[in-house]
């Protein structure tokens, strides 16, 4: 019994002791890895930073696929406006300085002239002394003239109003290149007519002063000319009947009543406008002219008046007048900038010639397909001279009620200038 006992006791020990080998030799099985994954994953990594790299190549190859040669040339063209707007602008810049630094020289060295012959002429000294101060003043009043007549021969106050004029308009036809390639689709024909308008305005408004210099003192007051002569030219001409067929209806925003307004503007403009700045631009053009032949003359007439200084006569008189008065002269020439004025009047009587062939040429095409849309082009035209659609139309009745009673209508198409 006892035996049984033992044995089964050895048994289950025996059993209970291979388990606890078993636990300890059976080790739990590990993960499998797989090596080969990585190697695909990174090979398909490699594949996809290579398609990454070459997209942006892929992409821009077709992009500049994609843009025309007309708006690359449009591009350069851009670049090259824009770097006449830096030289136009920092060439104004210089020339008004000019202007100051001229005009204050040339004041100082005719007062200073004229303070010597006033002393020469007031005290008593020796020849000696009296000769220095002839000689002095004679040469100041000298370099006076000499530096006046070159002043005014280039008008700096001028030639600041043509730099700023260029500035502008060179911005406009910058916008306008910015606005035709935002649109989409240039064309060769908007190269072409861009590459004009740059080379217009280059001949309007030269950069450089010896031989290309505009002339200050023309015969006759010319308005300023900065388009192209074809600009406004329709060189295409509509097949017969095709638009007068449709020309009692609205196509393309044109009608019989906006053809008639525009017609009644034009007639406003050259009456008042164009002819009211023609007037004003020969009156400053004469008062220039006046001023830049006095100005050299009187301290020509002080520098041969210095000589009979100290005479006692009423001579002595003559270059203490002529200087003083230079000195005054000059500075309502210069720092009033009569030129200016006068490139002033000349740009604006331009703008309004341009206004009125602009809509004379638009007017006379017949297709109405091939013009600009009606409503835009009466929104443009508003906008030029400072109104809003509604009261350009009440100016071009005001125009034509004024007209059928013989009465010159009292008002300027223009409300800006």
């Amino acid at each position: 019994m006892i035996s049984i006992q033992t044995s089964s006791a050895l048994l289950s020990c025996s059993s209970s002791y291979s388990k606890r080998v078993n636990a300890a030799i059976h080790v739990p099985k590990l993960p499998r890895f797989d090596f080969s994954a990585p190697k695909i994953r990174t090979r398909k990594l490699v594949e996809e930073v290579k398609l990454k790299d070459t997209t942006p190549l892929l992409n821009d190859d077709v992009q500049h696929s994609t843009i025309s040669n007309a708006a690359v040339q449009l591009y350069a063209i851009l670049e090259a406006v824009g770097d006449r707007v830096e030289m136009h602008n920092n060439m104004g810049e210089q020339r008004d300085n000019w202007n100051t630094l001229l005009l204050n020289s040339i004041n100082m060295i005719t007062l200073t002239a004229t303070t010597m012959v006033g002393v020469a002429a007031a005290s008593g000294v020796g020849a000696a002394p009296l000769l220095a101060l002839k000689l002095s003043s004679a040469l100041l009043f000298s370099s006076a003239t000499g530096m006046l007549l070159a002043m005014n021969k280039i008008q700096p106050s001028q030639l600041t109003e043509e730099q700023r004029n260029a500035t502008r308009l060179f911005r406009k036809l910058q916008n306008q290149i910015q606005t035709t390639i935002a649109l989409g689709n240039p064309t060769e024909e908007d190269v072409k007519g861009t590459m004009e308008k740059v080379l217009a305005l280059d001949k309007a408004y030269p950069l450089p002063l010896l031989g290309a210099m505009l002339e200050k003192f023309p015969a006759k007051f010319e308005p300023a000319v900065w388009w192209p002569s074809t600009q406004f030219q329709r060189k295409n001409k509509p097949q017969e009947g095709k638009a007068h067929n449709k020309r009692m209806e609205k196509m393309n925003g044109w009608n019989e009543e906006l053809e008639m307004e525009l017609r009644e503007v034009i007639k406003v403009i050259k009456r008042k406008d164009i002819e009211d700045y023609d007037r004003l631009g020969n009156m400053a053009l004469k008062i220039n002219k006046t001023l830049a032949i006095a100005g050299p003359l009187l301290t020509g007439i002080a520098a041969a008046g210095s000589a009979f200084v100290g005479n006692g006569s009423w001579v002595s008189f003559v270059p203490l007048m002529a200087g003083s008065m230079a000195a005054a002269i000059n500075t309502f020439e210069h720092a009033g900038q009569v030129g200016m004025i006068f490139e002033m009047y000349r740009n604006s009587a331009g703008f309004f010639h341009m206004l009125e062939t602009s809509i004379e040429s638009t007017l006379e095409d017949e297709d109405l397909e091939r013009r600009e849309n009606g409503e835009l082009f009466e929104m443009k035209t508003a906008l030029q001279l400072g109104r809003s659609v509604s009261e350009l139309r009440k100016l071009a009745s005001k125009s034509s009620s004024y007209r059928m009673e013989g009465v010159d209508i009292d008002e300027f198409a223009s409300k800006l200038f």
